[in-house]
């Protein structure tokens, strides 16, 4: 029968929980679920991975017979109380949620869906009107700090949905997470994280163009960074990324492929809400002269290859 208000599940110190897609960023984030003390089911379209996953894990937490995993996102999610998923795009983010086999066919009553994956804002309404129609609850989640933040469980998490299944939800992500943070009704994180997407964009295109130009102007650029890092220029861009775009080093997890993915939706909703946004719009064709030269495993911070 279809709820408007459907309870919410209070979590527990221990919690029953799943997890769905097991990529760059959901291995690592289902893990620290593992380490807190969580009962993790994990499913991913590759069972190895699941496989792979589970005896890590369990090896890891010490939690035998605990950590387990499913053949489907349906007998993943069976009695769990929430539900972490982090997959590819709008498509991939359906496929597991919606269908016989999908994750709404075996949550229970009430129970929370918290989607990671970076996908559209209508994507995330559409879901959270089903999820709700089901007797479930659905927030919006996607995460900001990169394979990186994952794996050290530092993830900033940008939320849009209902508050009381967001603070229902938010002692179990804090697991991997450094701020989990609501910013709105249904569809707000994904806004938050096209916001996040267009100043990191112009961010890294201004610091490609300053070590270019410094490099061709003789400077040691690592000392320059370390100078200029103390003042008005600092970011977390330039900390993290400056040496080892001087270097020509580019391995750093977050390709050049999922952020155009991401840009792409930025541009659509761009469109959809009339804003300009002249300087993202042009850095997106800059990623596509990067995925031209064979970069797009490269990170976001290979723009500089362009300028070389």
């Amino acid at each position: 029968m279809a709820s408007t208000n459907p309870k919410t599940y209070e979590a527990s110190p221990s919690t029953k929980v799943a997890f769905l897609g097991l990529g760059v960023m959901g291995y690592p984030m289902a893990g620290h679920l593992a380490l807190a003390g969580h009962q993790v089911t994990v499913y991913n379209r590759s069972a190895t991975k699941s496989i792979a996953w589970c005896t890590e894990f369990t090896r890891a937490s010490g939690q035998k017979d605990i950590n387990t995993s499913a053949e489907t996102p349906r007998l993943a999610v069976h009695d769990a109380d929430v539900v972490f998923c982090c997959v590819g795009n709008d498509d991939d983010l359906r496929s597991v949620t919606i269908g016989p086999d999908g994750a709404f066919a075996g949550m229970k009553a009430g129970a929370i869906f918290v989607d990671h994956t970076t996908a559209s804002a209508s994507v995330a309404r559409e879901l959270n009107a089903l999820a709700r129609h089901q007797g479930l609850h659905f927030v919006d989640a996607p995460v900001s700090g990169g394979q990186a933040g994952a794996q050290n469980g530092m993830l900033t998490v940008m939320c849009g949905g209902d508050a009381a299944a967001f603070e229902a939800a938010k002692p179990v992500a804090m697991a991997f997470s450094r701020a989990f943070t609501l910013l709105g009704d249904s569809g707000a994180g994904q806004l938050a994280k096209m916001v996040n997407q267009i100043c990191i964009a112009g961010l890294v295109q201004g610091l490609s163009e300053a070590i270019a130009f410094g490099q061709n102007a003789g400077l040691d650029m690592n000392q320059v960074l370390d100078v200029i890092g103390k003042g008005a220029a600092q970011s977390w861009q330039l900390d993290n990324r400056g040496k080892t775009m001087v270097a020509d080093k580019f391995d750093f997890g977050f390709a050049v492929d999922w952020m155009r993915k991401d840009l792409g939706l930025v541009l659509d909703e761009a469109k959809r809400n009339g804003s300009r946004l002249p300087v993202t719009a042009l850095v997106d064709q800059f990623y596509a002269d990067v995925q031209h030269m064979g970069g797009n495993r490269w990170d976001t911070s290979s723009l500089i290859k362009r300028l070389k």
